[in-house]
């Protein structure tokens, strides 16, 4: 079973999650038509040094970035490079965890710049919605699959497909712990949730084909057919009747 958190681990959790918003608010505010994802990138390592925490990703299993930026049909893990320049019409997906006082956060959004396909606004909206309806069920006395399942059906019933390689995660002292909550399941299966869990949730849904493949640098993760895909995560807390978003400011 995953493990209830104490409260002065929640604190510091609490902590690590605000800054993670507070600078993922702060990239997404500074997208331009013509910057690259290393400027982005860029940014964020600034951001962190001022905010006295550091990045959760960098170095992790090898991983060569503060932050992972992710655009059009890259899913995951994209690597911030400068040749990458971002144009109207992209969705970029901004993956940011932090660590503070030895305690992760972990969040994720994807925005749209300027002239951006209706679809793919749809697709957006669809990823958040999913995202709302996972973190509803996040509550004592659910399983986990009851979160999957939740997230998988609100994605269907717009027509699109939830990635089934990557999953959502308990979090904590480490960026990766149990449990594993997959985004596509049978409610009414899986680990039992209990108060003071904490859990990263982030649906990633696919315009097309659910399946992906990763790109020759061993991490960006594309759609396998091409087309667009969105990201969004928040670390919330399982409280006595409901979830308690901490990636807020």
């Amino acid at each position: 079973m995953g493990l209830a958190k104490t409260c002065e681990e929640i604190m510091k959790i609490r902590k690590a999650c605000r800054i993670c918003r507070e600078i993922l608010t702060s990239l997404g505010d500074m997208l331009e038509e013509g910057i690259t994802t290393a400027d982005i990138e860029q940014q964020a390592r600034e951001l962190m040094r001022q905010k006295g925490v550091q990045s959760a990703f960098l170095g992790y299993r090898g991983y060569p970035a503060a932050v992972c930026i992710s655009v059009n049909d890259q899913v995951v893990h994209g690597i911030p490079s400068t040749k990458r320049r971002i144009r109207s019409g992209d969705i970029i997906s901004v993956d940011i965890g932090v660590v503070y006082d030895g305690y992760y956060g972990d969040c994720a959004q994807t925005f749209p710049l300027g002239e951006v396909h209706s679809k793919h606004k749809l697709l957006i909206s669809a990823t958040q919605l999913a995202l709302k309806a996972g973190i509803e069920k996040a509550v004592p006395g659910n399983r986990v699959g009851d979160i999957s399942a939740a997230i998988q059906t609100t994605v269907e019933n717009f027509g699109f497909s939830v990635v089934r390689a990557f999953s959502g995660h308990g979090i904590g002292k480490s960026l990766h712990e149990p449990p594993e909550i997959p985004n596509f399941g049978i409610a009414g299966r899986g680990e039992f949730l209990v108060e003071k869990m904490v859990l990263a949730i982030e649906p990633m849904v696919n315009e097309g084909s659910y399946q992906v493949k990763i790109l020759d640098d061993g991490w960006t993760v594309v759609t396998s057919d091409g087309s667009f895909s969105a990201h969004c995560e928040e670390t919330v807390l399982i409280g006595k009747q409901e979830a308690e978003i901490l990636t807020v400011v």
